[in-house]
């Protein structure tokens, strides 16, 4: 892609998301950015898609407990288009691709792309949900949430399902350590388990901390 377009797009993503969430603001955006840049190099994706659809993926963000949450990626997308129709210098039968990555990037849609731009994409965000990154994530949700950091009777759900609208903790059961096995390339799975041993080593360290140890 064109260095100087790019940075465009990128002041146009920082003007355009929304900071009211930290875990889907324009910092989010660009770590989105850095890892399907990175996925895309490996996996020889366009980068004239895959740039755009990070940067953009979150145009839209509704809150967790909003109603209407599930429109977000619609409304990114549609959003994603009109900007890219601005550009002359934007290949046009590349937008519909860039709208599909968007639309088809949400993690629990359960989404199995065809598109190897979206599957890059869907990598580059699931990314995020894993590691040390998504543990901050996950706390600044619950602060936003008032929801309680564990469940004090079983904190890592031996005895019981996980219920991370309850507890912040529970999310790393329903999603986090989840998170490499639904990686779509190579390069991502890789990444994706490194992250997903440091989880497993935070966990291993909150349960020595519970114990008093």
């Amino acid at each position: 892609m064109d260095k100087e377009l790019k940075n465009q797009l990128i002041k146009i993503a920082k003007n355009k998301i929304p900071n009211a969430d930290v875990s889907h603001d324009f910092e989010h955006a660009l770590r989105v950015l850095s890892n399907a840049e990175r996925i895309a190099k490996e996996e020889n994706g366009d980068f004239d898609i895959v740039v755009p659809a990070a940067l953009f993926h979150d145009l839209i963000v509704y809150p967790k407990n909003h109603p209407d949450k599930h429109k977000s990626q619609e409304e990114s997308s549609e959003a994603a288009e009109k900007i890219l129709k601005t550009f002359g210098n934007f290949p046009k039968d590349k937008i519909g691709k860039v709208k599909i990555c968007i639309l088809e990037c949400s993690f629990s849609k359960g989404i199995v792309p065809d598109l190897l731009e979206s599957k890059i994409l869907q990598d580059a965000d699931g990314l995020e949900a894993t590691g040390a990154i998504s543990i901050m994530r996950t706390y600044s949700s619950t602060g936003q949430m008032k929801r309680p950091f564990y469940n004090s009777d079983d904190p890592f759900c031996k005895n019981r399902e996980p219920n991370a609208s309850e507890f912040a903790l529970d999310l790393f059961y329903e999603r986090l350590l989840k998170v490499a096995e639904r990686m779509h390339t190579e390069t991502a799975k890789k990444i994706a388990k490194r992250r997903t041993d440091f989880l497993i080593d935070f966990l291993k360290e909150f349960k020595l901390e519970l114990e008093g140890k």
